[in-house]
């Protein structure tokens, strides 16, 4: 099938807030930013540290965004979000919540996670096979990839894109045509890490959540081994959705000032974060 020829966006988000009433995703067969960071040393971890974080600022999230992948680009964040007829690109003023731009999946497609490489946004689907390649300016589709995997998390270390998909396994594609270079298997403490997430590449590691986890971990993109975890249980603490699915997700980092964006599946805050030394 060739590049979806795509009405405006405001029809589409119409189309999609009248089919949100369909089910979610149950993630039953394994156990969605990603940013500008070219590869570089290392932050914060060393093997078996545990980071803290201290809370700088606390924005609104739109409740009606189940998201799957977060990144920051240029002072602004870029957000995907999934469910049938509520998949998502958006450009996001960080401060207030609101949305400059968006792209409407086709009600058939299941976001996923988001990445930048370049000037190009890449989106994963989930049972489809099937990414979308946007102009990251214009947020217009540009092309299209497949691959045989489900679709989770995505990211870039700036050279390639980074890609899971429930399992231990982190998959390394080429820029150019999107193909698998390599695939990594992720453990700590010898045991496979199941149920990779969210992705974002940071100062040579990659930052990933599991699902159902308020645990991110810090992975060596070079070994595979989790050399630090960040604990993430005490945000919006007796304030989350009801929603069993309402997990934290979503990985931001804002290369600027080094701190992180992390918010979750219909959360109504978004939190800026500053990492501490390890306990």
């Amino acid at each position: 099938m060739g590049v979806p020829s795509w009405s405006t966006i405001a029809v589409l988000a119409l189309a999609a807030t009248l089919c949100s009433g369909v089910p979610d995703d149950s993630r039953n067969s394994a156990v969605g930013a990603t940013d500008t960071n070219a590869p570089g040393e290392r932050v914060g971890a060393s093997p078996g540290s545990v980071e803290g974080y201290e809370v700088v600022a606390t924005y609104p999230h739109d409740t009606a965004a189940y998201t799957q992948g977060l990144f920051w680009r240029d002072g602004y964040l870029y957000e995907g979000t999934g469910r049938y007829g509520t998949s998502w690109l958006r450009k996001v003023d960080p401060t207030d919540g609101n949305v400059l731009q968006q792209a409407s999946l086709p009600s058939s497609y299941f976001g996923e996670g988001i990445a930048l490489l370049g000037s190009r946004i890449f989106q994963l689907t989930w049972l489809s096979n099937r990414g979308f390649i946007y102009d990251a300016d214009r947020l217009e589709v540009v092309g299209e990839f497949a691959y045989e995997t489900e679709g989770w998390g995505l990211t870039s270390d700036g050279v390639q894109l980074i890609m899971s998909d429930g399992s231990a396994d982190l998959l390394f594609l080429d820029a150019d045509d999107q193909q698998v270079i390599r695939t990594l298997r992720v453990r700590e403490n010898g045991e496979d890490l199941r149920g990779l997430n969210e992705l974002e590449y940071i100062g040579g590691l990659v930052y990933a959540n599991v699902w159902h986890s308020d645990i991110v971990y810090q992975i060596d993109p070079v070994s595979g081994e989790v050399v630090g975890t960040i604990d993430f249980s005490d945000l919006l603490a007796g304030e989350r959705p009801r929603d069993s699915e309402a997990v934290l997700i979503g990985i931001a980092y804002n290369p600027n000032n080094g701190h992180l964006f992390v918010t979750g599946k219909n959360w109504p805050k978004l939190f800026e974060v500053r990492l501490t030394p390890p306990n």
